[in-house]
């Protein structure tokens, strides 16, 4: 998978150069522009009608909010319902570890020597922890637990804790159980082998995990006393403590613009988790979610009828609306680390989730969106480009009989249509343009 995130950084849009200095935590958001415009109805008849007529008689499960640059409604259909996004939930948490994260920032798995010479692996849910990787962290622990003569390994066995989340953190709880046994829907935990998938979920990621630092030791003629234990009390003992804990060594993620990608580009599940996770500096979805919130609220973003259960989108209990994801989008394009938000997504025509959409029309290239796919539930959402600035489409729709037709019709209208008030340099409407 390691190579698959490098592509992706190849592939991604050029970024702006970055500072000598590392970026390590994001710098305060800047230059907004006051409160999105949502008052007043949508000032842009034409493209109103164009919405209605795409979606005919099936307007009852649609909504769709067309915002500007300057953050003015321009047409909305039902923006205000709250619908399940599918996967459009992965904006909001990204978004959210974009800005408390930054882009620099990564995950690590680590080995630690604690004072009292206890060894300890602990992870923060590098989705692309490798087989490779744990047996590094197994050699490093038979050098430092058994004994350093080497004839006499096999008779003093590495004493190692591994820390990880209860069972019960595994999933989130209203994930559909038929939906756990596939990759897509694999357990959530802060040491994860490549995401804790294969052809299918690994069902019991802890125990896969033993099993290889086992075979690894014990191949090189050491044994292992292995203890899995619970984060939550580890972290309690250990603040106890006076002195600092050792790393002997680190295994560090791609950046977290690496990671965006992953989660915006290829929608994928365990990452989007993991980054909501990390960015509210809580493990227990339940707290993490009630941060991203919080966040999303802070933003300014219209928060009637919203509700976070998950960071992937996965679960049925998310409600957003089209109005708040179309302003989070506009709110993210003046945020300064705006062009790594844009550069995760995917992109119409070329690549990720939308890389078969759209081809051969003015969409192309022009579109960089996030897909949403659930039974019955189908979202797109994202940034298109079009001869009066950038305009900031989403649309969701629950029980649609043939959505993408209708969203294809959708871009295109709101990427075609420029019947809608121009405004002068104080943001006041002064005439419509043909």
């Amino acid at each position: 998978m390691r190579s698959a995130l490098f592509t992706l950084l190849l592939l991604a849009p050029q970024l702006p150069l970055r500072a000598a200095t590392p970026l390590l935590a994001p710098p305060p958001v800047v230059q907004r522009q006051g409160q999105a415009l949502l008052s007043g109805g949508a000032l842009c008849p034409a493209l109103q009608s164009a919405l209605e007529t795409a979606v005919g008689p099936e307007k009852r499960v649609w909504s769709v909010s067309v915002v500007d640059q300057r953050g003015q409604l321009l047409a909305d259909l039902n923006g205000g319902v709250p619908r399940v996004p599918a996967s459009n939930q992965k904006l909001v948490s990204t978004a959210f570890a974009l800005d408390r994260l930054g882009p620099d920032f990564r995950l690590k798995t680590q080995l630690l020597r604690h004072a009292d010479g206890t060894l300890e692996i602990v992870g923060e849910g590098d989705p692309d922890l490798s087989i490779a990787e744990i047996q590094k962290f197994a050699m490093v622990a038979l050098g430092q637990g058994g004994s350093r003569i080497p004839t006499s390994l096999s008779t003093v066995p590495v004493q190692l804790m591994v820390r990880e989340e209860p069972r019960q953190r595994w999933w989130p709880a209203d994930w559909d159980p038929a939906d756990r046994s596939y990759a897509y829907g694999a357990p959530i935990t802060r040491l994860a082998l490549t995401s804790n998938a294969l052809h299918m979920a690994v069902m019991d990621p802890a125990a896969r995990l033993q099993r290889i630092l086992n075979s690894t030791i014990r191949q090189q003629g050491g044994q292992i006393r292995l203890q899995m234990v619970d984060q939550q009390t580890r972290e309690a003992v250990t603040a106890r403590s006076d002195e600092a804990s050792v790393v002997l060594h680190s295994e560090d993620s791609a950046p977290m613009h690496a990671l965006l990608s992953l989660a915006n580009t290829e929608s994928h599940n365990f990452t989007a988790e993991v980054l909501m996770r990390e960015a509210a500096d809580a493990w227990d979805v339940n707290r993490a979610a009630l941060a991203t919130t919080r966040w999303m609220q802070a933003q300014g973003l219209p928060m009637t009828g919203l509700r976070v259960r998950d960071g992937s989108g996965l679960s049925r209990g998310n409600r957003l609306t089209s109005r708040s994801l179309s302003v989070l989008l506009w709110r993210m394009a003046q945020h300064p680390l705006g062009a790594y938000y844009q550069a995760s997504m995917a992109i119409a025509g070329q690549r990720g989730t939308l890389r078969n959409y759209f081809r051969g029309t003015s969409l192309q290239g022009r579109f960089w969106g996030k897909t949403g796919t659930l039974t019955g539930v189908r979202s797109i959402s994202g940034i298109l480009e079009t001869a009066d600035g950038p305009r900031y489409v989403s649309m969701i729709s629950n029980g649609a009989y043939a959505p993408n037709s209708v969203m294809g019709q959708i871009l295109l209208a709101s990427q075609r249509v420029s019947r809608c008030p121009s405004w002068n340099a104080g943001g006041t409407p002064h005439g419509v343009r043909d």
